[in-house]
């Protein structure tokens, strides 16, 4: 009889701790549907009753802690985001948190030592390196600032914000060949943004700035440039005569073709293996080149005229849509050639 009881005392033990899990999924489920629905305060009764259940789960306390960014409660963010990083389990995500919390009070020297702190612990994030490049341009420091961001790319080659923010600063600094390839690297990692318009119009005038007068020559000329420039630039001079008349997405087309053909025969690509000319390479052979330079610099150029494109070649544009929506551009690391 005991063992009956015994077994039965166990049986329904079990089976109460899975209701309590389920219950507790459900209900850290019905908060993270609150929050994306911006109603925070049954976001919050969601959560905290989730958290009695399970009170050092990490999961909830991040996302209690964004909730609490939210709701612009600050000091409660800080106070469970500073008790998270401390913790064996913490990730990259709890530093980002107390990050932008910090931002949002203007405690920059605390954010500044923060992101040092998170970059030992991590030093291979891409976030954390953007996030800081962002940090020190904040407060006009712009040579820590691109560091920071040509760390991300090199370490963490798939995070898109290092690329768009280095690809920004080299606009402004004239360094057309890096705002050329971390432009380009930016709108294949992250494809469909506002920030991805804006990175094609930055593409579009590069190209316009690089083949206008002596600009190329100046450039191609530069001793600062890595090797791997110089190959870029010596190849890309190649196709100088076809931007005679302008820059346009039609001669662009034609300019970045004569390139990689150019950069494939000359075997460039086993000197420096480079995924986004293997990507342009492919899209050529595939016959997707051509909706591929008009989605980049047709849009930027003119969306109107884009869209009279896409009209009048409908079966490319459907192509290079159905496989751009079918594939996920990725980096691989030791492709940093600066």
């Amino acid at each position: 009889m005991k063992r009956i009881l015994f077994f039965s005392f166990l049986f329904f033990s079990f089976y109460s701790s899975i209701a309590q899990e389920q219950d507790t999924k459900k209900l850290y489920a019905s908060a993270k549907d609150f929050m994306r629905q911006g109603d925070y305060d049954n976001a919050t009764i969601a959560l905290e009753n989730a958290l009695k259940a399970e009170p050092g789960n990490l999961d909830m306390l991040k996302d209690m802690a964004f909730l609490s960014y939210l709701k612009r409660d600050f000091a409660k963010s800080i106070e469970i985001s500073k008790t998270l990083i401390e913790r064996p389990d913490a990730d990259e995500q709890t530093f980002q948190m107390l990050g932008i919390t910090y931002k949002a009070i203007a405690e920059y020297k605390e954010c500044n030592k923060l992101y040092k702190a998170g970059l030992k612990r991590f030093p291979n994030s891409g976030v954390l390196h953007n996030d800081f490049g962002e940090l020190l341009a904040q407060s006009k420091d712009m040579n820590s600032a691109i560091e920071q961001w040509e760390n991300g790319i090199q370490l963490s080659p798939g995070y898109s914000s290092n690329y768009f923010n280095a690809a920004n600063y080299y606009a402004r600094t004239n360094n057309l060949a890096r705002v050329i390839i971390y432009g380009e690297l930016f709108i294949n990692l992250e494809s469909y943004t506002s920030r991805t318009a804006d990175v094609k119009a930055l593409l579009l005038e590069a190209y316009k700035k690089l083949f206008a007068a002596d600009t190329f020559i100046k450039l191609s000329n530069d001793k600062s440039n890595s090797a791997f420039t110089k190959l870029f630039f010596a190849t890309l001079e190649k196709s100088r005569s076809i931007a005679a008349d302008g820059i346009t997405a039609e001669n662009l087309t034609a300019i970045r073709t004569s390139f990689l053909l150019n950069w494939f025969h000359e075997k460039n690509n086993t000197k420096f293996p480079f995924r986004l000319f293997d990507h342009q390479q492919y899209l050529l052979s595939e016959g997707l080149f051509d909706a591929y330079n008009e989605w980049i610099f047709g849009a930027a150029a003119s969306p109107s005229a884009y869209q009279v494109w896409i009209q009048s070649h409908d079966q490319q544009a459907a192509d290079f849509k159905k496989f751009q929506q079918s594939r996920v551009f990725k980096m691989p690391s030791g492709q940093y050639y600066y």
